[in-house]
C-alpha cells in the first residue's frame, strides 16, 4: 500500500488536533459502524426492510408493489416515513447549531440516542420483534433515529463520511484513482468506509444469528452515546473545528476609541 493510503487511514481514525475536522471523522466512522449494526437487525429481524439505506427501501417497495414474496409495501413506507421525520428533526438541529459543529453532533447524537434506546427496549421486551405491532414501533423508532443521523452527518459535511451512502463513496473510489487518471486523493478513507460498514453489517448479523437479536441495538446505543460525550466535552472549549468555515472568532472586547 502507499505512503499516502496509510496516512489517510491514519488521519482519519486519529486525526491531528490541529486538524480542521478535530474528532469528528472517527466519529463519523463510528456512526458508519452504528449504520452496519441497526440495518443487519431491521433486515434480518423486521423482515426485508431497512431503516438507514432508503436506497434500498425504495427498491424494496417497488419489489412489494409487483407482489414479489417477502416484501412489504407498508413497513417500506413506514421505514421512509420515519426516516424522513428524523431527517427533519436533524435538520432543525443542524439549523438551529450552523455555527457549532460540536454542539450540533452531541445534540445529534444525544436525540439519537434516544430513539435508539426505545428501539432497544422494545426489542428486549419483546418475545418476537417481527410480529405486526413490535415491527412497526421498531421500524419507527429505528428510522427516525437513522433519520437523525443522516442529517447531523449532512451537515457536519466532512468529506467521503456521509454513514450511509456508499455507492458514491465507491463511485469515488474507482473514478478518482491513478488508474483512471485522478488524483487517488481520500481512497484511504473511502476504503474505511466501506469496511466499516461492512464490519457493523458482519457484527450485527452475528450477535443476531448466535446470541441475542437486540445486542446489535445495544452496541449501536453505546456507541453513539460515547460519541455525544465526546463532541460535548472536546466542544465546549470552542477550538477551531467547530466552525465549518474557519478557525473560532475572537473574544468580544470593548470596542477601540475612534480618532478624531
Amino acid at each position: 500500500m502507499s505512503t499516502a493510503f496509510l496516512a489517510d487511514i491514519r488521519g482519519t481514525i486519529m486525526p491531528a488536533r490541529d486538524g480542521s475536522h478535530g474528532p469528528l471523522p472517527p466519529l463519523l466512522l463510528s456512526m458508519t459502524l452504528v449504520t452496519g449494526l441497526v440495518d443487519a437487525f431491521s433486515f434480518l429481524v423486521l423482515g426485508h426492510v431497512f431503516v438507514a439505506n432508503m436506497t434500498g427501501n425504495v427498491v424494496f417497495l417497488g419489489f412489494a408493489l409487483a407482489g414479489a414474496p417477502g416484501f412489504s409495501a407498508a413497513a417500506s413506507l413506514a421505514a421512509l416515513a420515519s426516516f424522513a421525520l428524523g431527517a427533519l428533526l436533524g435538520g432543525m438541529l443542524g439549523s438551529r447549531h450552523r455555527d457549532h459543529r460540536g454542539r450540533l453532533h452531541s445534540s445529534a447524537a444525544a436525540m439519537q440516542a434516544l430513539f435508539l434506546a426505545a428501539a432497544a427496549i422494545l426489542a428486549v421486551t419483546s418475545n418476537n420483534p417481527g410480529a405486526a405491532g413490535w415491527r412497526y414501533a421498531l421500524i419507527a423508532a429505528l428510522g427516525i433515529s437513522m433519520g437523525i443521523q443522516n442529517a447531523s452527518a449532512r451537515k457536519l459535511a466532512v468529506p467521503d463520511l456521509t454513514t450511509t451512502v456508499l455507492t458514491l463513496t465507491i463511485t469515488g473510489m474507482a473514478a478518482d484513482s491513478h488508474l483512471a487518471g485522478g488524483g487517488g486523493s481520500k481512497a484511504g478513507r473511502r476504503m474505511l468506509a466501506v469496511a466499516t460498514m461492512l464490519v457493523g453489517a458482519l457484527l450485527g448479523a452475528t450477535l443476531i444469528r448466535h446470541t441475542h437479536a437486540y445486542y446489535p441495538l445495544v452496541i449501536a446505543l453505546a456507541v453513539i452515546s460515547l460519541g455525544a460525550a465526546v463532541t460535548h466535552t472536546l466542544g465546549r472549549p470552542n477550538p477551531a473545528w467547530v466552525h465549518a468555515s474557519g478557525p473560532a472568532p475572537p473574544v468580544a472586547t470593548s470596542a477601540p476609541r475612534s480618532s478624531t
